[in-house]
């Protein structure tokens, strides 16, 4: 590389950080009801996050309580951890596995019949990294019946997930999954 072009490179290039995280600010209604995100914060770390054995049927009680929507059947593993519930729905026999992180600032929609494999994480959240304010984006995750969502799976924010679809273990998907299909890798 010649000395010319690298001084080129040098005057397209920004100097400093292009973001200032000292004027962050976190959006008005992040997570809403802040006694309620108190109590659910405490509820979840003794009852959902720890080891807890606790049944399914009194994890989908109290998730009702908080206002998420949760049918029938649904099993719960331990060491799951939900942000907002009342920002989640959930059909009938549902499989919610070990370690599942369900990160949903803005709404998680999980179908009937869906298995959501150990370790995986819904990020539902987000941030403009083109604006020197760092604005939260939240988009909504929706997984729809049928689907299975492999171990160790990782599902960004504005993803569908088709019926029947199935996501392999450690997958990363960016982008919607259609119908039947199967995905795999990063990005799925």
């Amino acid at each position: 590389m010649s000395a010319d072009s690298h001084q080129s490179d040098e005057l397209i290039r920004p100097t400093g950080p292009w973001v200032d995280l000292s004027i962050y600010a976190v959006p008005p209604n992040a997570g809403g009801r802040a006694v309620t995100r108190t109590l659910w914060y405490f509820t979840s770390l003794l009852l959902f996050e720890s080891g807890w054995f606790i049944a399914s049927g009194i994890k989908v009680r109290l998730l009702r309580l908080f206002g998420a929507q949760v049918g029938r059947g649904v099993v719960i593993k331990p060491h799951v951890r939900i942000k907002f519930p009342w920002r989640l729905v959930v059909g009938d026999h549902v499989w919610i596995g070990q370690d599942v992180w369900l990160d949903n600032l803005a709404t998680v929609a999980i179908g009937s019949h869906v298995c959501v494999s150990q370790g995986a994480y819904f990020c539902t959240g987000g941030h403009d990294y083109r604006r020197v304010t760092f604005d939260l984006v939240t988009r909504e995750i929706t997984i729809a019946d049928g689907a299975w969502v492999g171990a160790f799976a990782r599902v960004m924010g504005g993803v569908t997930i088709g019926a029947n679809a199935i996501v392999a273990a450690g997958s990363v998907v960016t982008r919607d999954v259609s119908p039947a299909e199967i995905v795999g890798g990063n990005p799925a």
